[in-house]
């Protein structure tokens, strides 16, 4: 597997290198210290993983990942940052970034990550999505209906919409009015970012399996 890392922090390079380099299916196929100079390192090398500061000279590491998401389809991401504002999450969420990750976290935990994000997965520390998701300090889930929790359930066990029908019971339209009233009063994006919220609360893969 080959990485690319991007960070205007000497030190966090080094570190990060270091941790990469000691792990035997892993190499650093570059380094860049600007958001301009990383864009050019990932074309150059083509990675199968890029792991991004949030925060850098040149627009910042989401800049750098809308960028880069034509010329290297290939590649997926890791943004790695101090930082876990509510918009920041969200707008990573948004562009479909593979993995978010704070730089506090131990080298067990971001070797974890680039492994689940390689094989296809993504990764959102969680202390950053427990942020995210009670950002304004209310209950969320004490928000929805009892049919709109029936929902969200069947995103957590990753059912399509003609398979909640199925299961609910009720058309596939009145199973997407259910999904957009949930996204909105929930302040999520889309159905992936539920299925993330609803497995964050609890709510399992398997939790479908007792609706009635």
């Amino acid at each position: 597997m080959r990485i690319v890392i991007v960070d205007d922090h000497p030190v966090v390079r080094s570190g990060l290198a270091q941790a990469i380099s000691g792990e035997p299916d892993m190499e650093v196929a570059g380094v860049a210290a600007s958001t301009e100079e990383g864009e050019a390192v990932i074309k150059a090398t083509r990675p199968d993983l890029a792991v991004v500061d949030l925060r850098m000279p040149g627009g910042g590491g989401l800049a750098l990942i809308r960028r880069c998401r034509k010329e290297v389809p290939g590649c997926r991401y890791i943004i790695l940052t101090s930082y876990a504002s509510y918009q920041e999450i969200s707008t990573a969420l948004a562009e479909r970034v593979e993995g978010y990750i704070l730089k506090d976290a131990l080298p067990e935990e971001l070797i974890t990550a680039i492994r689940l994000v390689a094989g296809g997965r993504r990764y959102f520390d969680p202390q950053a999505m427990d942020y995210y998701l009670n950002h304004n300090g209310q209950a969320p889930l004490s928000k929805l209906t009892g049919r709109e929790m029936e929902i969200l359930h069947c995103l957590a066990a990753g059912l399509n919409n003609r398979e909640i029908a199925q299961t609910l019971y009720i058309s596939e339209n009145t199973v997407k009015k259910h999904i957009s009233n949930l996204l909105a009063k929930l302040e999520l994006e889309d159905r992936t970012q539920a299925a993330l919220f609803a497995v964050s609360h609890g709510l399992g893969k398997n939790s479908a399996s007792g609706l009635n």
